[in-house]
């Protein structure tokens, strides 16, 4: 399940603890963050056990309304349970600055009215995911920010205004979260015509009447999946390369090195033959290491 709400909360510190005792008694795991102005999680758990969590927090006045995304699973998709205190549920970094999407957001858009717009030539979409995000998969025409954090996209936007000037601004992201304070931030800015994706790329590809057109590559989630299939017309095509080879890939492993632990496309062929190391020089890296570990043990 994966869900956000933004809506004030009084004594975090105590509405944290009364959240982690519900999900532990229900086995669920995932990560949840918790802030002042809201929560925003995604969990996994047994089917009757998600819906007795589902009604909590819909019996809850402080949470009541909340709306879940819900993707059926043979097992958990975390190790773990983690719920943690964060000053914001997302970090934009805004600073002084920052404002609640309660107050100041852009226009959502239903799946198809997103699809109606995001071809019209006065309009543009942004991705407002990390380049590690958009890399697996986005929709085709849209500005791929070259960022490793969401907090780096005021920044991104300041130095790019020209491309988004006189436009309409359709920001995506995976859920939603994101964009319902990057909309605003962008409003704030000056641009008038913003929107966002209501639910985001999630909710896009489950939308039968859409069925995720648009989208190519898949999309990728915080979770043991790594990337979900979103586009289901039978047109969809892998938008990744393999870091070593080039071939089309839409594999994600992790470099080998543990000081590394890059995450990056590798075909299995390419893993066998690197030994699973996204470069040589964490290979070399590796072995200095152990020669290292080996001497300290003389």
């Amino acid at each position: 399940m994966l869900y956000y709400l933004y809506r004030h909360l009084d004594d975090v510190a105590g509405y944290l603890e009364e959240h982690r005792r519900l999900c532990s008694q229900l086995g669920l795991r995932g990560r949840i963050l918790i802030a002042e102005e809201g929560l925003n999680g995604t969990v996994s758990g047994e089917t009757p056990m998600t819906e007795r969590y589902m009604e909590a927090l819909q019996r809850d006045t402080r949470t009541q309304g909340i709306e879940f995304k819900i993707d059926p699973a043979e097992a958990h998709a975390f190790p773990r349970l983690s719920i943690k205190l964060r000053e914001e549920v997302v970090t934009l970094g805004l600073g002084e600055d920052d404002f609640s999407p309660v107050t100041l957001t852009g226009e959502h858009l239903t799946p198809l009215e997103w699809q109606h717009l995001m071809n019209q030539e006065d309009a543009i979409m942004i991705d407002a995911r990390n380049q590690y995000e958009w890399e697996l998969g986005h929709f085709d025409g849209a500005l791929l920010p070259q960022v490793q954090h969401f907090r780096e996209l005021p920044e991104w936007v300041r130095r790019n205004r020209s491309l988004l000037e006189g436009k309409k601004i359709l920001t995506y992201c995976t859920g939603g979260i994101r964009c319902e304070k990057f909309s605003g931030f962008l409003l704030r800015e000056g641009f008038e015509e913003v929107y966002q994706l209501e639910g985001g790329i999630v909710s896009y590809g489950k939308d039968a009447l859409v069925q995720g057109e648009g989208f190519s590559g898949r999309c990728y989630v915080f979770d043991e999946r790594i990337g979900v299939d979103v586009n289901r017309t039978g047109k969809n095509r892998v938008v990744s390369s393999c870091h070593h080879c080039g071939a089309a890939c839409d594999r994600y492993v992790n470099c080998s090195w543990s000081r590394c632990n890059r995450q990056y496309f590798c075909c299995a062929g390419c893993e066998t033959d690197a030994l699973h190391y996204c470069s040589d020089v964490c290979a070399r890296a590796e072995v200095v290491s152990m020669a290292a570990l080996g001497n300290e043990g003389d």
